[in-house]
C-alpha cells in the first residue's frame, strides 16, 4: 500500500507549480505562437517569418528579489547556459530604473572565475527592449513580472533554437550574479522548433528519466531499506518464525539493492546528458549510499558461522554500515526532492507519510520488546529467588 501511494504520488505532477499559462497577446503587438517553458512558470511567444530568417519574441518571466535580475537568450550551439548570448534585465544601481543590457556566457562566467560584463552580442540582434508589467508606474519588486522583447536576424533554414532563462537575486553594479542552483533554475534550457512550436524530444526524455530515477530511489532507499532493517531487527526475535524472518530480511535488502542499483545507473546516465548539471551533495550521498550497500552485500558472501570466532565482529560491521546506509539512503531521497524541485510537492508529503508509518511502527515494536523483555528480566530474578519454578523449554538462539 505505501509503495502505490509513493509510485501515484511521485508520478502526480500538478500544472499549475510548473509553468504559467502562455499568452500571444502583449500590450505591443499580437504574436502567432506561443509556449510555456519547462521551469520558473516562464514562457514565450514569437513570429517567425521564413522568407527572411527573421524571429520576433517576446520572453515573460518575473523577478526572484527587488534588487535582482531576469536573463533571457538564444545558444546557437547547443542548449546549455554556456555559449548562451543573453539579453539581462535589472535595476540600473544608479537610477533604480529598469535596464536591458547584452551578455556573452563564456566558461569562465560558469566557473565563477570572472564576473559577468555586458558586451556586445556576435548575433544579429536587430532590436532589444524590456517592460515591466504595469507599465510605467511598476516597480521591481519579488514576483513582479516582465517582458523581454527582441528581434533577431537568424541563420537560413535553421529553426530549431535553443533558449536559456534565468533569474537572480542580485546584481553587483552592473553584474549579475549567479542564479540559484534548484534543477528549476539548473534546468531553465530547451529547444523550440520556430515552425511546429514543440520542444525537442530531449528536454522530454531527460524530463522521464528524472521521473524514474526519483521513482526508483526513493522505493528503494527511503522504504524497502528501512523496512528490511525493520524486520531483522524486531522479528528475529519471535521464536515461531523460525529463520523466516532471515530469508525476508536478505530479500527484501537485495530487492532493494538490485532497485536502487537501477536508480543509481539512471542517475549517472543523467549526468552525461546533463553536461555542466552538477548536484553536489545529492551526488556524493548517492555514491556513498551506494558503496555502503555494495559492501553489505558482498558481506553476505563472508558470512561466518555461528560458532565461529569472527562472528560477533562481522555482526558488529553488518549492523553497523546497515544502518549508515539507510541513514545516508533517507537522507538523501530528502536531497533528491530537494534538487528536482518537489520540496513543498505531494509527492515529497506522501513519502514523508510513509516513513512516518514505518517510524511509528518502530517505536510501537520498540516498546513490545522493552516490555517483553522486562517481564522477562522480572521473570528470571524470581526464578532465581526460588518464586517461580524453572521453565520446562528455555527459548532458543537467534539466527543472524
Amino acid at each position: 500500500m505505501l509503495l502505490l501511494l509513493l509510485f501515484s504520488l511521485l508520478s502526480f505532477h500538478p500544472p499549475a507549480a510548473v509553468s504559467a499559462r502562455c499568452t500571444t497577446v502583449t500590450t505591443a503587438k499580437t504574436f502567432q505562437k506561443c509556449m510555456t517553458l519547462p521551469s520558473q512558470q516562464a514562457s514565450i511567444a514569437w513570429t517567425f517569418h521564413p522568407h527572411n530568417a527573421t524571429l520576433e519574441i517576446v520572453f515573460f518571466g518575473t523577478f526572484i528579489s527587488p534588487s535582482g535580475w531576469v536573463g533571457w537568450g538564444i545558444n546557437p550551439s547547443s542548449a546549455e547556459m554556456t555559449g548562451t548570448r543573453a539579453l539581462i534585465a535589472f535595476p540600473d544601481p544608479n537610477s533604480g530604473r529598469l535596464v536591458l543590457l547584452p551578455y556573452i556566457l563564456d566558461p569562465t562566467v560558469k566557473l565563477q572565475k570572472n564576473s559577468l560584463v555586458s558586451s556586445p552580442l556576435d548575433i544579429n540582434l536587430l532590436a532589444s527592449s524590456a517592460t515591466l508589467y504595469g507599465g510605467r508606474l511598476a516597480t521591481i519588486h519579488d514576483g513582479a513580472a516582465i517582458q523581454i522583447h527582441a528581434t533577431l536576424k537568424l541563420v537560413p533554414n535553421k529553426t530549431k533554437i535553443h533558449h536559456v532563462w534565468n533569474r537572480g537575486l542580485y546584481v553587483q553594479g552592473y553584474s549579475p550574479t549567479i542564479h540559484p542552483t534548484t534543477i528549476n533554475d539548473l534546468s531553465s534550457v530547451t529547444t523550440i522548433d520556430l515552425l511546429s512550436g514543440t520542444e525537442s524530444t530531449k528536454h522530454s526524455n531527460i524530463q522521464t528519466l528524472k521521473l524514474a530515477h526519483g521513482i526508483i530511489n526513493g522505493v528503494a532507499w527511503g522504504i524497502l531499506l528501512p523496512i528490511g532493517v525493520v524486520i531483522s531487527r524486531y522479528l528475529r526475535h519471535i521464536q515461531s518464525l523460525g529463520p523466516a524472518w532471515f530469508y525476508a530480511h536478505a530479500g527484501i535488502q537485495l530487492s532493494a539493492f538490485f532497485l536502487g542499483t537501477a536508480g543509481f545507473s539512471i542517475g549517472l546516465r543523467l549526468g552525461d546528458l546533463s553536461p555542466g548539471v552538477v548536484y553536489g551533495l545529492h551526488r556524493k550521498l548517492g555514491f556513498a549510499a551506494f558503496c555502503l550497500a555494495s559492501l553489505q552485500t558482498l558481506a553476505l558472501l563472508f558470512r561466518p558461522k555461528t560458532t565461529n570466532k569472527y562472528r560477533k565482529y562481522w555482526k558488529s560491521y553488518h549492523h553497523f554500515v546497515g544502518y549508515a546506509c539507510v541513514v545516508l539512503g533517507v537522507v538523501n531521497v530528502f536531497q533528491g526532492f530537494e534538487v528536482m524541485g518537489e520540496g513543498r510537492s505531494y509527492a515529497k508529503l506522501g513519502y514523508c507519510l510513509c516513513l512516518s508509518t514505518l517510524i511509528g511502527v518502530c517505536v510501537a515494536l520498540e516498546v513490545n520488546s522493552w516490555v517483553i523483555f522486562c517481564r522477562k528480566a522480572k521473570e528470571d530474578k524470581l526464578r532465581r529467588e526460588g518464586v517461580l519454578g524453572t521453565p520446562v523449554k528455555q527459548i532458543g538462539s537467534n539466527h543472524n
